[in-house]
């Protein structure tokens, strides 16, 4: 992947992490019984894939994430 559609797929990652967030965190209305989207979950996943574009974004820059090689 290169540097644009890195940083596109980090900026929707961190869209929806702080949607799902949002949503996760409304109170629970008991008239309309139980939510039936994950939306706690579904923040972590997005906050997960949020992390790998932020490591991927990293290497492109030039910067070494990984172990140092052994000679």
């Amino acid at each position: 992947m290169d540097l644009p559609l890195t940083l596109s797929a980090a900026a929707v990652f961190l869209a929806l992490a702080l949607v799902c967030g949002w949503l996760g965190a409304r109170p629970i209305n008991v008239l309309k019984g139980p939510r039936m989207i994950p939306w706690r979950p579904l923040m972590m996943v997005c906050v997960v894939g949020l992390m790998l574009m932020l490591v991927h974004l990293f290497n492109l820059l030039g910067v070494q994430t990984g172990n140092q090689p052994r000679y």
